[in-house]
């Protein structure tokens, strides 16, 4: 299979979002990124009277042990070459948004109020280049990487007509992927099922047709976990995005805004995601937790406003 990542960032390109997020779970060679972006360096200080609370922590299980079967710094240096290639490929399409571009400097900016708050769900975090950046493209989608690389998508800021607090649940959940270590799970799994694959297919003599059919159970398998993920995530953003000061309840009206432009998607059973009915459900019966995290947290001292439409 061709491991290069799509390069187009035109509207209209259905894998590219897909392939963008996560090729990099396909790269075994790890390596430092270079420095395309400055990153968000030294964070804010946590907020006091937010820090200390529960929130959802008790509600989200211990990370797979699937994941330990990959080093992390291995992902993580193969998560930062991949983000570093995608970068440079945009700015070589001037598909790259610059530091003083007004959504980078609001993208950033709640960056720099959220991302304090992730240690307590990975101390792998604190030692993490965080990075924001901005790409030009109609697409709806963003995303971040292992080592806290993150990338919105215009498509997603403007179509949608984000506000701040739908930014950071958005931002809040791309992350929790990344403190979750979902990817290394993934990764893990896949290592796990090829060593039986292999074995599977040398006793039953199915040679490379063995290997094709186990290969496509695998890939089924994964979809309950694929799932999970986007139900833990969503929980975990809502957590980080209302101790930095947004409003988790965000999460609804961010949901009923995806349904409206996502209308002839796929029923949650052909999807690695669920529906946006069953998100806003969880959304709404986690809200009376996070709710106190909100109500104590200092609120944002400048507010911004979404690209025009």
């Amino acid at each position: 299979m061709n491991t290069v990542p799509c390069t187009t960032l035109e509207a209209g390109c259905g894998l590219c979002a897909l392939r963008s997020r996560r090729l990099f779970t396909r790269l075994l060679a790890g390596g430092g990124a270079l420095a395309l972006a400055a990153p968000l360096g030294a964070m804010a200080q946590v907020q006091p009277g937010t820090a200390g609370e529960v929130g959802v922590m008790n509600d989200v299980g211990r990370a797979s042990r699937m994941a330990k079967l990959v080093p992390a710094e291995q992902v993580e240096g193969a998560a930062a070459q991949q983000y570093v290639q995608m970068m440079r490929q945009a700015s070589g399409q001037r598909a790259l948004a610059p530091p003083e571009h007004p959504q980078v400097v609001r993208l950033r900016s709640i960056g720099q109020r959220l991302l304090p708050f992730t240690s307590p769900w990975n101390e792998r975090a604190r030692q993490w280049k965080w990075e924001v950046n901005l790409l030009l493209s109609n697409e709806i989608n963003a995303f971040c990487m292992p080592g806290g690389k993150i990338a919105f998508y215009m498509g997603i800021l403007q179509k949608l007509q984000l506000t701040d607090d739908e930014v950071a649940t958005i931002m809040g959940h791309e992350v929790a992927h990344a403190l979750r270590e979902h990817a290394r799970e993934r990764m893990g799994k896949t290592a796990a099922t090829r060593g039986l694959i292999e074995i599977g297919s040398s006793l039953l003599g199915l040679g490379d047709l063995g290997r094709t059919f186990a290969g496509m159970g695998g890939q089924l398998l994964s979809l309950k976990f694929g799932r999970e993920d986007e139900t833990e995530a969503d929980i975990v953003g809502m957590d980080l995005a209302a101790r930095a000061g947004y409003d988790p309840a965000a999460g609804v009206t961010l949901w009923q805004k995806m349904m409206a432009a996502n209308k002839g998607a796929p029923p949650q059973w052909m999807s690695t995601h669920p529906a946006s009915d069953t998100r806003i459900r969880e959304i709404q019966l986690k809200l009376p937790k996070v709710q106190p995290l909100f109500d104590k947290a200092p609120r944002p001292s400048k507010r911004f406003s979404p690209p025009a439409g």
